[in-house]
Formats: structure tokens, sequence, C-alpha cells
């Protein structure tokens, strides 16, 4: 069974309890959580005049297709609040597809690795916490050797 790694994050409301929302949305309609990381505390990125963000990286055993999950993810968003104003903007909830296996793919909707995930902490910290040795199947090294290199300087917590 496939094994796909989704970044969950959110900025506005009770953040906690939408993360939470979103985990029992996947559980019932994407896949099998495997493995969750903690949850983690940043200032927004890109635009930066917001609250900031928890986010949260799911390890998911499915049997859905990429672009299946994306649909999955993108009704979870809809059903928990998601309003799609503003690129980079505040929202409730968002539902990344970081990886699935050692795809690579890149569509009109949907590019798989996540273009961007190598220069955000805020999603590679999470990420490594689950799985440091997990090779970028584009970029050719791992997690943490990602991590170690990553020019993104904004501050990642844990959240307790």
């Amino acid at each position: 069974m496939p094994e796909l790694y989704l970044l969950l994050g959110g900025n506005l409301g009770n953040r906690t309890a939408y993360l939470q929302q979103a985990r029992e949305s996947i559980a019932a309609d994407v896949g099998t959580i495997s493995r969750s990381s903690g949850l983690y505390e940043t200032a927004a990125w890109g635009k930066t005049d917001q609250p900031a963000f928890l986010n949260q990286v799911l390890e998911v055993k499915t049997e859905l297709t990429p672009e299946q999950v994306l649909q999955r993810i993108n009704a979870i968003e809809h059903e928990l609040g998601r309003i799609r104003q503003e690129h980079w903007g505040a929202r409730v909830i968002d539902i990344d597809i970081l990886f699935y296996d050692s795809l690579v793919l890149q569509t009109q909707r949907l590019t798989i690795p996540h273009p961007q995930l190598h220069l955000r902490r805020f999603t590679l910290m999470p990420i490594a916490e689950l799985a440091p040795e997990l090779v970028h199947p584009v970029l050719g090294q791992s997690i943490s050797q990602l991590l170690k290199s990553c020019a993104d300087k904004l501050e990642v917590q844990i959240y307790t």
C-alpha cells in the first residue's frame, strides 16, 4: 500500500481542534494514519501579517491514487470551513501532499513531491521527526540533510 506524507496546518480559530478534525477525516476518507508528528508552531511564512500556524505531518497508508487523495483532502478542507481568498492567507486548515511513496508527478493540479517542502523549516521539522532518512526523489537528499541546509530561518517550536 502506498505511503503518503501529508502536512496539516492552520492559524485561525481553535487550531488544535481543526487539526484533530482533519486527522479524523483523513483516517475516515483517505487511509490509515500510521504515524503522526508532534505539533509545531511557527510564524506565518510568505504572508507574515497573520497569526502563527500550527503544523503536523501524518504518515498515511492509502489505497487511493494521488489524484483521489487530492480530491479527498480538498473536500476535507472545504468541510472544515477552508475558504481560499488569497495565496498564503490565513486559514482554518490546509492539507498538502508532501510525498506519495517515491513518486515524481507534475500535472496542472498536482506536483509531488511538494515543490517547496525543502524550502520550509515548518515542513521539514515535523517530517524529520517521522522519517529523517526519507530521500527526496528529485533532490536526492534525505530529509535530515535538507533540514540542515534549509535557508528558512523562521523559528519552529514544538507546541505543547
